[in-house]
């Protein structure tokens, strides 16, 4: 994706992103797609489409008189997207906002479906003061319990980014208690937290946040070579490797999403599928690597 020059404003990005999806994706643009998604009118939404093409993407699309709307030229280059499918199927599952702009989509004939976790106890009074105490870099004072201090008693930390790890939200932030960065999990949190005064322990002291890793992920070798070939396409590997680029204070939370956290050689390898290379070299990054493990388990 070849971003534009910023800044620009917000609406305008959402409705750049939904052009090229649409036309991309179903090969066909109407001023109708902006209009239903974004309840705008036809002259808005034609100002839109010309906008995009004349100030960001003069090549991208063409008007075809045949189909009455534009389709994606041969040399089309997304701006606002990366012109990958989840970007449309994403959109196609969203049936509540953006389901009726697409092409003869009902939601009784609903195309897709996503299988989404457990909705946690997430309150607004707990993350409006622990967002603005990261945009502050201010210290808060939280009712916290764990896994490992199941009984709830105040901590202070310093917020600095909120995470989503594909199954629960929780918060970056140094503790005082602890003196180190942990993983604060928000449904955890039982009280407001409250606001105290500034503090220097932000983002950039944080060396697990910092630090830039790098997971190689292979087939289980163990599988046979049609299986690994099979298993490489899945995940669109090259020259037999996926490579991810990520935080060290991320790194466990990739690999329980992926399943090999651990990994066990009694476990099948029809089961197991993928495998982790260079487990020896980012091993300080997993949650049992030491004692002073910054999971949300032991914060």
């Amino acid at each position: 994706m070849n971003k534009p020059d910023w800044p620009i404003r917000w609406d305008l990005l959402l409705r750049y992103r939904l052009i090229e999806i649409v036309a991309l994706w179903e090969g066909r643009l109407t001023t109708n797609h902006l209009q239903l998604a974004f309840g705008i009118g036809r002259q808005q939404a034609s100002r839109d489409i010309n906008a995009y093409l004349s100030e960001y993407a003069p090549d991208n699309l063409i008007y075809d008189r045949q189909l009455k709307g534009y389709k994606p030229n041969q040399g089309f280059s997304p701006k606002f997207t990366r012109g990958i499918a989840d970007e449309y199927l994403q959109i196609l599952n969203t049936q509540q906002d953006l389901i009726n702009t697409f092409e003869s989509l009902a939601p009784e004939t609903r195309l897709t479906e996503t299988i989404t976790p457990p909705v946690r106890d997430l309150r607004p009074n707990v993350l409006a003061p622990i967002t603005q105490a990261a945009r502050e870099s201010k210290r808060i004072e939280i009712c916290y319990s764990s896994l490992r201090n199941p009984d709830p008693e105040y901590r202070v930390i310093q917020p600095h980014t909120v995470v989503f790890n594909g199954q629960r939200w929780h918060v970056r932030a140094f503790c005082e208690k602890n003196a180190r960065y942990s993983d604060f999990v928000l449904s955890r949190i039982s009280d407001e937290p409250d606001i105290s005064l500034p503090g220097d322990n932000g983002a950039d002291k944080d060396e697990a946040w910092q630090t830039r890793v790098t997971l190689k992920i292979q087939p289980d070798p163990r599988l046979s070579k049609s299986q690994r070939q099979l298993i490489e396409r899945d995940y669109g590997m090259e020259k037999g490797k996926l490579v991810i680029e990520t935080r060290g204070a991320l790194v466990p939370y990739i690999l329980q999403n992926l399943r090999i956290e651990n990994e066990f050689p009694d476990t099948p390898p029809e089961v197991q599928q993928i495998s982790l290379v260079n487990r020896n070299s980012v091993k300080q990054w997993l949650f049992d690597a030491s004692e002073k493990s910054t999971s949300a388990l032991s914060a």
